[in-house]
């Protein structure tokens, strides 16, 4: 698996999120109190950037139609999306945050 350095840990706000790019595709990149996590940056529901939306509870939401997304899962808490949003591998080497495409979900 191959893993490439997308930004800082100090770059991502807690209950936050930033959209970064793997290779051209569309990362957002959120970070909780229970880690880091990565997601495709795409509502499943509306096709518009999920880092353009607020993180709470574990959950992304999406700006533009409100739909959830579970952080670790990509799994949709709240309509109107019904399709997940692909997750991604994520390690932190010291400050460093790393993503990989290789799908987990």
């Amino acid at each position: 698996m191959t893993f490439e350095k997308v930004c800082k840990l100090a770059d991502i706000p807690v209950e936050g999120v930033i959209p970064v790019e793997v290779d051209g595709t569309p990362v957002a990149i959120v970070r909780t109190d229970e880690g880091v996590f990565a997601l495709h940056d795409v509502c499943s529901h509306a096709e518009v950037r999920l880092s353009e939306g607020d993180v709470y509870d574990g959950t992304l939401e999406c700006w533009l139609h409100g739909s959830c997304f579970d952080v670790a899962t990509g799994k949709p808490t709240g309509p109107p999306a019904t399709r997940p949003v692909s997750t991604y591998p994520v390690k932190i080497d010291g400050d460093d945050v790393y993503v990989s495409l290789s799908k987990e979900s």
